[in-house]
């Protein structure tokens, strides 16, 4: 569907956007249930690191994981996910739920 949109300099001018879908892979990935800290460093090969706080009384367990585009935090229930290059990086379970189902080999 064609749009018009300004350049940098304020010039408009017709952009025709196209819809694209993501190709079928299959991926790797363990749910982060902030205690399986071993299986989640198992898994990404160190990729992980947990930094221990204390919220509202009680000790939590805040989950980075090592991406390519720097450390990104991992809450609790978040998939860590294995992607076609190797990298690990955290994905929300809502949006895991919705792109992923579990393969039955």
């Amino acid at each position: 569907m064609p749009a018009w949109c300004k350049n940098h300099a304020g010039i408009q001018k017709i952009v025709i956007m196209k819809k694209y879908k993501k190709k079928p892979v299959t991926i790797e990935a363990v749910k982060w249930n902030g205690f399986n800290l071993d299986e989640v460093k198992r898994f990404t090969g160190n990729h992980a690191d947990v930094k221990y706080d204390e919220k509202d009384g009680e000790v939590v367990a805040d989950l980075f994981i090592h991406t390519l585009e720097g450390d990104m935090h991992a809450s609790k229930g978040d998939y860590i996910i294995k992607g076609v290059r190797g990298e690990f990086y955290p994905c929300k379970p809502d949006v895991f739920m919705v792109t992923y189902e579990e393969v039955k080999e």
